[in-house]
């Protein structure tokens, strides 16, 4: 598989829409749906379910992912590495990122790469299931994830972004033409999803409430191995989820419905370190954020 294809797949997979994921490629619909079809017959088997209205990963392909993806990061970082050599410099800054706001902190990086032209960024998807793994690993520098992060140890640097929450529910839902509506709506018998993997307990609480803020338990919850199963949940009405606005933005759909919430609190996004972690370019990038204040999408 060429290194072309391996990047339109992991794009496909990321995106899971054929006219983002050739946007962001700058390659016609047409390349990407060839590729994907040439990598099918050379695995024997579907990697994409797809149909008019949606595109999802089959279990084939989520293996094909999550086996691609390390060595399509370690690949290209090593390009990076060779790149900064032959220019005198062997620096390289690793971002992991949980949310998708690429767009939204472009100007942070492009402030960053102005200020330490010498220092390779690399900014690489972390899922929220066990997230704080490849930061302890080493195999990132710092991780922008939502707050509370209650680590010994980790360093928890300034926020680098705040958004209102809105609720995530299928276009064909009743509650669908309701409007802004309140926490309080959990109440009413409606299953949330959950994660299912080694998340901190106090995100669960957090992000997925246990309880309405009038106390009703919010006794409902269907645990969830990514997001994609997520969206697949609320798109044929089974879960509704609470989740941050970017996901208007970044995962619009026919089939889903966002919800302003009026009574959630706001979502803190923040850059998390390793204490022991010295890298010289990370306090740099926490002065930038300082400076610029976190970015506000209400």
């Amino acid at each position: 598989m060429e290194l072309r294809d391996i990047e339109i797949f992991l794009t496909l997979a990321e995106e899971l829409h054929f006219g983002r994921a050739a946007q962001r490629l700058y390659v016609s619909q047409a390349r990407v749906s060839q590729a994907i079809k040439q990598q099918e017959r050379r695995v024997g088997g579907a990697l994409f379910d797809r149909n008019s209205r949606s595109v999802r990963l089959t279990p084939l392909g989520q293996q094909l992912r999550d086996d691609l993806r390390p060595v399509y990061d370690s690949l290209h970082e090593s390009i990076d590495r060779a790149r900064l050599a032959a220019r005198g410099t062997s620096q390289t800054l690793r971002i992991g990122m949980i949310p998708t706001l690429t767009q939204e902190l472009r100007p942070l990086w492009d402030e960053f790469r102005s200020r330490q032209p010498r220092c390779a960024l690399t900014i690489r998807y972390v899922s929220f299931l066990a997230p704080f793994s490849q930061l302890r690993a080493g195999e990132i520098d710092a991780l922008i994830a939502w707050l509370p992060v209650e680590e010994p140890d980790l360093t928890v640097g300034p926020v680098i972004h705040t958004e209102s929450r809105v609720l995530c529910v299928a276009a064909s839902h009743p509650l669908a033409d309701h409007g802004p509506v309140s926490l309080e709506i959990l109440g009413n018998d409606h299953v949330v999803a959950t994660g299912r993997g080694h998340i901190p307990e106090y995100w669960e609480d957090a992000y997925t409430p246990f309880a309405t803020p009038s106390g009703r338990p919010v006794a409902h919850r269907l645990p969830v191995a990514n997001f994609d199963e997520i969206t697949m949940l609320v798109s044929t009405e089974q879960v509704v989820h609470p989740i941050g606005r970017h996901a208007m933005r970044y995962f619009a759909r026919p089939d889903i419905t966002y919800l302003p919430i009026t009574d959630a609190p706001a979502i803190r996004w923040a850059v998390i370190w390793r204490q022991d972690n010295y890298h010289p370019n990370l306090q740099l990038l926490a002065e930038i954020v300082r400076e610029r204040g976190p970015l506000d999408k209400a």
